[in-house]
């Protein structure tokens, strides 16, 4: 019901063949570009802020330009930044335009080498300036780099630091661009390497050029930089000598999927949109595994290398819930399975009454979960069907209108909810904005009989509480149902999220302002007082001795206290119809995910240590900032 900012999407492209090679087969030197137009668009879910592309024309001549770049802000950005490439085709004769050898020395962006970004914020800096891919240039091809990902570091601090260290002077302090300058200053040593290799070989000239770059390893470069990195993370980067790769982080928190043929390889965040791209099956697409980079050389080599050790497998369960799209086949299934689990609890909280219950959901993301839901009562009353007529039998013969009745019963569905306006930036006035964010959705009039009919809404999350105070609730509540029962295919967001989702203090999340609001009716402030000094008092410790002291404040409760309290803080004022909240719980989604085990925002088991730190950091905020105020 709340739109979550969350991980990037990422998508590569490497032509193994000269640019001739696909106008002749495919009709278009564009095949490279078009594709990679493909994997973005497949993938605009993953990123609605903005989008860039880059480009690299190997075997440019002096003197020629070989590395390109568009850049755009906004949910159009990947229509304006293929429009703006196509823009610099349109006055070239058509003759020319469909002659590859002409295009590859003449027309920008006409390379073997594509790399595109979709981006959400998660730090609030919007500006184009930190939209991906990001370049550093420099006048030997081999030492220009270009980079993007899908990333969130823990420890930027310290990579600053580091790099810092040997004398570098960053222009701005943010991951990505941290991150491009240590990659950059260890392609540098690379190169220098190189260079005296070839010296050694007794080279000379331009000869020392080709040397290094076709020799170029960014094994190498990765190998000497990422063991300091923490956090979650896809990096994709190219050199201007040819060197594609990309790498994995060693726990597998941020997903990545390749194919590789005869003419291409290509890499992206979700395996459906190669699927689609390139007419594959699901097992043509192979999964970049955690730790593991997968590197293309100038020549064209491939090869996958574990640069990093792999740790316990901890794949982020939220892509499996809500951010990746719902066509991939496990993760259909998986949304499936999450929906019908509940079965049960929702069973519980209608007092077993489907034959008055209305089922649907809010938002469409949340639609695959919803169709498990329903064939999880489907299944329920299928069984008290089969009891019914087994009873039915036992004493007489049944007539047709009793059958009859046993088969009418059935699961009744509706599309009850419809997201009906967006607001616009300009509408930002207090009262007004609030008035309007009433109606951003509408009901279908009639879908319910009142004061009879329960309602079953299910969500993918829910997180933050405030769409469904300012406009769910009280919108649902005009049909007049005799009970809202609002279900979560996730459990509780309890903790804050590091590695790539706009989720990062701890006020935020609904279920943890309602565990304080259940600790302050109790009187129990010293529980609080006591985990703001266990996280002051190890703030010097180093990250990898840092525990998690925040599960205390959840410990005195079951999920249901922390719904029940929920319930009470959500109810909009006026609303009198009973409202109950159930969740997933943490067995039943690893249960429905059992390959995505990285349920910290959950649990709060942190998959590595600077997550820990941060939360420790938080809870230090929000008692500092938000508490103090409370009481």
């Amino acid at each position: 019901m709340e739109p979550l900012k969350h991980e990037c999407g990422v998508a590569m492209i490497r032509l193994k063949k000269p640019l001739e090679y696909y106008q002749q087969k495919y009709g278009t030197w564009m095949y490279g570009l078009n594709k990679l137009y493909l994997l973005m668009e497949k993938q605009h879910n993953r990123g609605q802020e903005g989008a860039g592309l880059a480009c690299v024309k190997m075997e440019s001549e002096p003197g020629t330009e070989y590395m390109f770049r568009e850049r755009a802000m906004g949910s159009g950005a990947i229509g304006e930044i293929f429009a703006s490439v196509h823009s610099q085709f349109k006055d070239i004769p058509h003759d020319l335009l469909t002659d590859a050898s002409y295009a590859k020395k003449n027309i920008p962006f006409a390379g073997e080498i594509y790399m595109g970004h979709l981006r959400y914020s998660t730090t609030g800096k919007r500006a184009l300036s930190f939209v991906h891919p990001f370049m550093r240039r420099n006048n030997w091809r081999a030492k220009n780099l270009c980079l993007c990902g899908n990333f969130n570091l823990t420890n930027v601090d310290e990579i600053f630091e580091a790099i810092s260290s040997f004398g570098q002077h960053p222009r701005v302090y943010s991951d990505t661009f941290i991150l491009l300058e240590q990659l950059g200053h260890r392609l540098d040593r690379e190169s220098e390497r190189l260079f005296n290799i070839a010296l050694e070989n007794d080279l000379h000239g331009r000869d020392i050029t080709r040397y290094i770059e076709q020799h170029i390893d960014m094994r190498n470069v990765l190998s000497t930089a990422a063991p300091l990195w923490d956090g979650g993370y896809v990096i994709c980067g190219m050199t201007g000598s040819g060197e594609m790769f990309s790498m994995r982080d060693p726990w597998g928190i941020r997903p990545a999927f390749w194919y590789e043929d005869d003419e291409v390889l290509a890499l992206a965040s979700e395996r459906p949109v190669l699927q689609t791209a390139f007419d594959l099956e699901i097992g043509d697409v192979k999964e970049l595994e955690p730790g593991q980079a997968l590197v293309m050389n100038a020549a064209g080599q491939v090869s996958l290398s574990q640069i990093i050790p792999a740790q316990k497998k901890m794949a982020c369960s939220f892509e499996r819930i809500y951010f990746s799209r719902g066509s991939d086949q496990d993760i259909y299934e998986e949304r499936k399975n999450l929906g019908e689990q509940l079965t049960e609890r929702i069973t519980q909280a209608i007092d077993g009454d489907v034959a008055h219950t209305v089922f649907s959901f809010i938002p469409n993301t949340a639609e695959v979960a919803y169709y498990g839901m329903v064939r999880g009562f489907i299944k329920q009353l299928n069984q008290q069907k089969i009891q019914a007529l087994m009873a039915l039998t036992r004493d007489h013969q049944p007539t047709e209108q009793e059958i009859r009745q046993i088969f009418s019963m059935y699961v009744r569905s509706e599309k009850v909810a419809w997201k009906d306006i967006k607001l616009r930036t300009f509408i930002t006035e207090g009262n007004t904005r609030n008035d309007l964010a009433a109606h951003v959705y509408d009901i279908t009039y009639g879908s319910i009989v009142p004061y009879e009919d329960n309602l079953v809404i299910i969500d993918d999350s829910i997180v933050r509480g405030t769409t469904l105070k300012e406009s769910i609730i009280r919108i649902l509540d005009r049909l007049h149902p005799r009970k809202i029962v609002l279900v979560s295919s996730s459990p509780q967001v309890r903790y804050p999220d590091y590695y790539g989702i706009d989720m990062a203090h701890m006020e935020e999340f609904i279920a943890f302002r309602a565990a304080i609001e259940l600790l302050i009716e109790r009187g129990d402030w010293a529980r609080i007082d006591d985990v703001y000094r266990s996280c002051m008092a190890q703030r010097t410790l180093p990250k990898e001795q840092m525990q998690n002291y925040v599960r205390d404040i959840y410990a005195p409760f079951t999920d249901e206290d922390i719904s029940r309290k929920m319930v009470e803080m959500l109810r909009p004022e006026g609303i009198t119809t009973p409202i109950e909240i159930v969740y997933q719980s943490l067995e039943g989604l690893h249960k429905a995910c059992p390959n995505h085990q990285g349920d910290w925002y959950f649990s709060g088991d942190y998959p590595t240590p600077g997550g820990l730190r941060l939360l420790n950091q938080a809870f230090i905020e929000y008692y500092e900032n938000n508490y103090k105020r409370i009481v």
